[in-house]
């Protein structure tokens, strides 16, 4: 096409407003990163929104993708029931968390490995909402949980009050030692006289 003839072609098109059409998307919300103690179970939270109502053939897709980059593994697959990997790391380690009716497409992963190291990823699919968000989720597994600041500042506040307690109970203990030594002196100076 000439530049004159797609210039005439557009003009005979007709240009309807996007807001006529919705925009038919799925919004997937997850944490970006998750430290969990190896050994023990993690839930992993997937939330999503759609912009037309929940369809039987709703579908979740959870995939795994190592750290060393290796290929794509499956995790977990939903659609209109759970459906637990036959094979692979997460076989018999998977369990599903969600409530399709709540918006929620979340799984537990039972005892948790160095292996499992890596980046999570949930997709939902709402025919006729196929495009949309994919969640991630960077998972480290650790030996010991690191010490965050809301956890120092928990113990700072809960060793305060714990301190107070203390310098109470003492200060409460010598005023009732103190009271009792001056009413001793008191009945002695009574029965002097």
């Amino acid at each position: 096409l000439t530049p004159r003839q797609y210039f005439s072609l557009s003009l005979t098109v007709p240009v309807f407003p996007a807001a006529l059409w919705p925009a038919a998307a799925v919004e997937v919300h997850t944490s970006r990163e998750v430290d969990a103690l190896n050994g023990t179970n993690l839930r992993l939270k997937c939330t999503f929104s759609s912009s037309i109502p929940i369809s039987q053939l709703l579908s979740v897709t959870w995939n795994f993708q190592p750290e060393d980059l290796s290929s794509h593994e499956q995790v977990f697959y939903y659609l209109k029931e759970p459906y637990k990997p036959s094979a692979g790391r997460f076989k018999e380690r998977v369990t599903w968390d969600g409530n399709i009716e709540r918006n929620d497409a979340s799984i537990v992963l039972w005892n948790l490995q160095p292996t499992d190291n890596g980046t999570f990823t949930c997709q939902v699919k709402n025919p006729p909402d196929f495009v949309g968000t994919i969640g991630e989720v960077r998972l480290r597994v650790v030996q010991k949980v690191r010490l965050s600041e809301i956890h120092i500042l928990a113990v700072a506040i809960g060793s305060a009050c714990v301190l107070m307690i203390v310098v109470v109970t003492v200060v409460v203990i010598c005023r009732y030692h103190r009271k009792k030594a001056q009413e001793k002196r008191s009945e002695v100076a009574d029965t002097e006289l």
